[in-house]
């Protein structure tokens, strides 16, 4: 387990990188819901938090006030790339922080804009993140993974690091 400032800094590299998050939440039905969001911030906050605009209209709403614990998958398979983020979500009452994110492309969800009552700006507090990331090329992974099928040694394929933000 790391929670250097290089591992936050890569997973933050990792994130930035990935247009879509598979945001998942416990639906009251008990199964697991995942919808594609856009992480809405530039960087990671001092304080280790994601945000996210949803409808609070939505089951993504109702979910996470009924069970706060998400978490986020980001996948960038063209560059080998893979995340995984824990956290307790909320909504955020913060209108500056709502403001300060809010993008034009949030209107075509929101026909009210930053101030369209449905707009809910949500905030995860990172917990703990994994990440897998590989440099290798394709050939290089594949003549380790066929070298790996004649020893029986497991290949070492790229690196991974777990980060604990609190």
């Amino acid at each position: 387990m790391t929670s250097d400032t290089h591992s936050r800094e890569k997973l933050w590299s990792l994130i930035k990188g990935t247009k879509f998050g598979l945001f998942t939440t416990r639906h009251a039905n008990g199964h697991l819901h995942s919808r594609p969001m856009t992480t809405q911030n530039k960087t990671i906050d001092e304080d280790d938090r994601l945000w996210f605009f949803m409808s609070r209209s939505g089951d993504s709403v109702s979910d996470l006030l009924a069970d706060p614990q998400v978490n986020i998958g980001y996948a960038n398979p063209s560059d080998d790339s893979y995340v995984s983020v824990s956290g307790i979500a909320s909504v955020s009452t913060d209108q500056a922080k709502k403001r300060e994110l809010w993008s034009k492309l949030n209107d075509a969800y929101f026909k009210g804009g930053v101030d369209d009552p449905d707009a809910a700006l949500v905030e995860v507090r990172i917990s703990h993140a994994h990440y897998w990331d590989v440099d290798d090329s394709k050939i290089v992974q594949l003549y380790k993974m066929a070298k790996a099928a004649v020893t029986g040694e497991q290949p070492k394929l790229g690196k991974d690091a777990e980060v604990r933000m609190n």
